[in-house]
C-alpha cells in the first residue's frame, strides 16, 4: 500500500476518533464509575466494535445498508434501544458510585462491559454507512483489494483502541482524584443522561444522513 496514501487515511482516522461519541461516553462513564478495572476492558470492546462494523462495511453489508431501508431502520432501533437501556441502568447504578462501596467494584464485570461496548460500536448503522464511504477513498484500484482492506482496518483499530484507553485512563486518573461521592454520582447521572440523549438522537437519525 502507498505511504502517502497510509498516512493520509491515519490522519483523517484520528482527527474522526478525536470527536467525542456514544462509546467515548461510555468509556467514561464505566472508567468514572468502577475504574480501571472495567475501563480497559470497555475499551477493548471498541476497538473489536470497530473491528466488526469496518469488516462488515468492506464485506458488502455497508453498501446493503445503504440500499435497504429496512436494514437501515432496523439497525437503527436496535442501537438506539441498547444506549437508552445502557443510559437508564447508569442512571440507577448511580447510587452506588462511591469508591469504596462493594456495590460500585462489582456492578459490572469486566466482560460484560467489553460486551457492552461492542455492542454499541458495532450496532451504530452511521458507523457502518460512513466506512464504506469513507474508507474506499483510500484504496487504491490499481492494487489489491484484500491487502488493502485488511492494512486500513488494522489501522482504524489500533487507533480506535488508543483512543478508546486514552479516555479511560484520563477518567480513571480523574476518578483516583473525586473523593467526594456526591460528585461521581453526579457525573454517573450525566454520563447516563448523555447516553440516553444519543439513544434518541440515533433513532431520530435519517438514512439520508449517513
Amino acid at each position: 500500500m502507498d505511504l502517502s496514501l497510509w498516512l493520509a487515511f491515519t490522519a483523517a482516522s484520528t482527527a474522526l476518533l478525536l470527536i467525542p461519541g456514544p462509546t467515548v461516553l461510555l468509556v467514561l462513564a464505566y472508567a468514572l464509575g468502577q475504574g480501571r478495572r472495567v475501563a480497559v476492558p470497555t475499551a477493548v470492546g471498541v476497538a473489536a466494535g470497530d473491528l466488526i462494523a469496518m469488516s462488515a462495511s468492506l464485506a458488502g453489508l455497508g453498501a446493503l445498508v445503504l440500499a435497504s431501508s429496512s436494514l437501515f431502520v432496523a439497525l437503527k432501533w436496535a442501537g438506539a434501544a441498547y444506549l437508552v437501556y445502557l443510559g437508564i441502568r447508569m442512571l440507577l447504578g448511580a447510587r452506588h458510585a462511591a469508591l469504596d462501596l462493594p456495590a460500585a467494584r462489582h456492578a459490572l464485570t469486566p466482560r460484560a462491559a467489553m460486551g457492552n461496548a461492542a455492542l454499541v460500536t458495532a450496532l451504530n448503522p452511521k458507523s457502518i454507512v460512513f466506512f464504506i464511504a469513507f474508507v474506499p477513498q483510500f484504496i487504491d484500484p490499481a492494487a489489491a483489494f484484500l491487502p488493502q482492506a485488511i492494512v486500513l482496518t488494522a489501522t482504524f483499530v489500533a487507533l480506535a483502541l488508543f483512543n478508546a484507553l486514552a479516555y479511560a485512563l484520563a477518567a480513571d486518573r480523574l476518578r483516583a482524584t473525586i473523593r467526594r461521592p456526591a460528585i461521581l454520582r453526579g457525573l454517573m447521572r450525566a454520563g447516563g443522561g448523555a447516553l440516553i440523549a444519543m439513544g434518541v438522537a440515533t433513532a431520530a437519525m435519517r438514512r439520508s444522513a449517513a
